[in-house]
């Protein structure tokens, strides 16, 4: 039995627990709330989103430092499910959170928003990422 892949196997299982969390759950349940104006809600997601990207790369990190360490070729077609989730992640920092943070900031400043697919979008990726995590999660337990 090996044990080169358990930091990679949990970060692994962290981070789908993470973005279930916060996308899945966290994002419209907030608005539920007694007094969370929409404003308020979009205010608390910014902040929270934000947030979990940071987690989001840190997994990411531990992940390719766990294979790195484990002298296991970074670049082996076995780990096309990390790499999707990690494009999706740089997709998402670099324009779906920016474009989303935007429209959030007009609606709170009571500015007209134009109609977009963003949304749809982000919550597709999150199912992907989600998706393709645990199938590479699965994949490194059972390496163990």
């Amino acid at each position: 039995m090996t044990t080169k892949y358990q930091i990679g196997v949990v970060s692994t299982f962290l981070w789908i627990g993470f973005v279930c969390a916060i996308s899945f759950m966290e994002a419209w349940i907030k608005f539920r709330a007694p007094g969370v104006t929409l404003p308020i809600g979009l205010g608390i997601g910014r902040l929270v989103f934000a947030t979990l990207n940071k987690v989001e790369w840190l997994f990411a990190i531990v992940i390719i430092a766990n294979l790195f360490f484990s002298k296991t070729s970074f670049l082996k077609a076995e780990n096309k499910f990390f790499f999707i989730p990690l494009l999706l992640l740089l997709i998402e920092t670099a324009w779906t959170l920016p474009a989303l943070d935007a429209r959030a900031e007009l609606y709170i400043q009571g500015l007209p928003v134009p109609t977009s697919y963003l949304h749809f979008y982000f919550v597709g990726m999150e199912i992907i990422k989600v998706t393709c995590l645990a199938l590479f999660g699965f994949k490194l337990f059972s390496k163990l």
